[in-house]
């Protein structure tokens, strides 16, 4: 978008001021009809969503109802299968037809186990005319042993029909709870009638964590069980005085009032449910939705109170914020198509007046961006030059370290061959004593040897020079008893007199490693000639050379007793011009240790007073 600070010049004119007001009235009308729509789209969301939340809770609610229902039916059914069970007792029925303490105490500690294991309040035993005679509660201050029910409905329902069940308030616990009785019949009749008296404190515990009043009435609308004791024995409509009358009279309620409970404003709705205003104990007057569900196996109705207030506020706010959201980005697009509408005619008019100072301003401008031409021209150029010199200094490194490295590798090469050309200079001074002698032979033998030497001095001068050009003999299967052989051909004449100290265990014939035979030759070369080296003129020395198939490999190994390799060379033993020797050049190990890594092998060390060892580790050729 421009920036509209090019109003600041000077219109000259009109033209500008009358832009200006026009934009002005415009933003008053847009201002109006978006106050309009807010207040308007607001209402019609908060309507709504107390709409959608309201059907929301009552879904929810029902199935709360629902899932509570179950649960108390749940309850009930597990007690009702006590009575019945109790009813087709032996011991029970010889009891009733024999009533005497020996008889009955039994029983009496029987229905203690069974009220324990069945988590019934009380079981108790009652004969024909109505008297208790055996209970769970038997030892208790409060037994109902001996006390007549003959008045009870739930007895005389199981006299007359064989069971009964009747919710009331304990005549001696005063507690209230709901009496499943049974009738015990004997070969001649009714005998009695056992019950089992079923609380409901835990259920009315549970329905007290949630924020949701929960109550179960009977037919008349009486309030049996409740998550606030309060409200217990209220009626959800008012009872007539008679049936007041006769209610109390039975004992059943004790002396509740059954007055009506505090709601207020109720309205129904056609699902069945129904809003209503509610006086809860100590929080005042609230709103709720009540939800109605039968509880099944029995008349009971289960009527559950769900908070309104929170639920519906919270459904509005949740719809006016998605109200907002859509409304909000329509009137910022329509309030940016009308402000873009006024850039655009006002931003003519100011171009117009200001073309020629705009002109002005163009020509400086270019004429500063044609200096910045030049002087980035300049920089370019400089930073070519820059550029030139650093390649010409990378190439200079790499042809300092390209001299470096050969300067190693032509070390290498005096060191490798000094021992053939050294072979090769003995057997040239003894092939001129055979011919002297006129041994013409054994001088023709020798210079077969020269010439063979000679081949083997241009083998190792052909592999130093690839390997100058980092390149690699290929591998392949070498007979180790080669290797062995021509090691020690090389060694017989400089160490002409000193190779008796050699102990050498020839390899088998089949045996092969991974690698080239000339540079084999060249590692044990070196590992000889350091073993040679080392043991001197000294009595006793000795050099053993043991070579061995193992499981993972072939192992060659060169021992020495000689001194052993002091401690501050062993550290960098492979580390390349690292050496002892006044005349050595430190190279021999260094090259020995890259031609066994070049085939997949390795060379340890092991030095002390005692002698050293080298142990190469080689892949056997059969093992790929």
């Amino acid at each position: 978008m421009h920036n509209v600070a090019m109003l600041k010049y000077p219109p000259g004119t009109d033209e500008l001021g009358a832009l200006r007001r026009r934009a002005w009235q415009s933003w008053l009308v847009f201002a109006a009809v978006t106050l309009i729509f807010l207040v308007a789209g607001l209402l019609f969301a908060g309507a709504y969503g107390r709409s959608q939340a309201l059907a929301d809770l009552a879904e929810q609610s029902r199935l709360d109802a629902s899932l509570k229902a179950s649960l108390l039916r749940a309850v009930v059914e597990r007690q009702r299968a006590l009575p019945l069970v109790l009813s087709d007792d032996t011991a029970i029925r010889e009891a009733l037809v024999s009533p005497n303490p020996r008889s009955l105490e039994p029983i009496n500690r029987k229905l203690e186990s069974l009220a324990t294991s069945a988590e019934a309040a009380v079981v108790y035993l009652i004969d024909r005319d109505g008297v208790a005679v055996a209970a769970s509660n038997w030892r208790e201050a409060t037994s109902f042993v001996g006390n007549d029910y003959a008045f009870r409905d739930y007895f005389r329902q199981a006299m007359r029909d064989g069971k009964g069940e009747h919710f009331a308030m304990g005549t001696v616990s005063r507690r209230p709870g709901l009496y499943i009785s049974h009738r015990v019949d004997g070969p001649e009749g009714p005998l009695g009638v056992i019950v089992a008296k079923l609380e409901f404190d835990g259920v009315e515990a549970d329905w007290r964590v949630t924020d949701k009043p929960t109550y179960v009435t009977d037919r008349r609308g009486i309030v049996l069980i409740t998550s606030l004791p309060s409200w217990r024995f209220m009626a959800t409509k008012e009872i007539p005085d008679d049936r007041v009358a006769d209610i109390r009279e039975s004992l059943q309620f004790g002396d509740a009032p059954l007055l009506p409970l505090p709601f207020h404003r109720i309205e129904a709705w056609p699902d069945g449910s129904s809003t209503l205003e509610a006086l809860l104990p100590g929080d005042g007057s609230e709103a709720f939705l009540r939800i109605e569900t039968l509880v099944p196996s029995t008349t009971w109705r289960l009527e559950q109170l769900s908070p309104l207030k929170a639920a519906l506020a919270a459904g509005a706010r949740e719809m006016r914020l998605i109200m907002l959201a859509a409304l909000v980005p329509l009137l910022a697009l329509a309030a940016l198509l009308l402000r873009r509408r006024q850039l655009v005619a006002m931003r003519s008019a100011a171009e117009r007046l200001a073309r020629n100072e705009l002109e002005v301003k163009v020509e400086e401008r270019t004429r500063d961006l044609s200096m910045a031409r030049d002087r980035l021209e300049t920089e370019i150029a400089d930073h070519r030059h820059t550029a030139e010199k650093l390649q010409a200094v990378q190439q200079d490194l790499v042809q300092a370290n390209r001299l470096a490295i050969l300067g190693q590798v032509a070390a290498g090469v005096a060191h490798e061959i000094n021992q053939p050309v050294a072979t090769i200079r003995a057997y040239a001074d003894n092939a001129r004593v055979f011919l002297d002698r006129g041994q013409s032979a054994t001088a023709s033998e020798n210079m077969t040897s020269i010439a063979e030497l000679t081949e083997r001095v241009g083998a190792i001068t052909d592999e130093l020079r690839r390997f100058a050009r980092k390149g690699h003999f290929a591998a392949e299967p070498t007979a180790m008893r080669d290797v062995v052989e021509g090691a020690l051909l090389l060694l017989r004449s400089r160490f002409a007199g000193r190779m008796d100290a050699i102990r050498i265990e020839l390899p088998p014939d089949g045996l092969k490693a991974l690698g080239n035979r000339i540079r084999l030759e060249q590692v044990l070369i070196n590992l000889l000639q350091n073993a040679l080296e080392a043991i001197g003129d000294r009595d006793g020395a000795a050099i053993r050379v043991r070579c061995e198939e193992t499981a993972g490999g072939i192992l060659l190994t060169v021992a020495d007793n000689g001194p052993g390799i002091p401690a501050a060379i062993r550290d960098e033993l492979f580390t390349p011009f690292n050496t002892s020797k006044e005349e050595g050049l430190g190279l021999g190990l260094a090259i020995s240790k890259e031609i066994v890594s070049d085939y997949g092998g390795t060379i340890e060390v092991d030095s002390g007073l005692s002698g050293t060892t080298f142990t190469v580790h080689l892949k056997k050729a059969d093992m790929l």
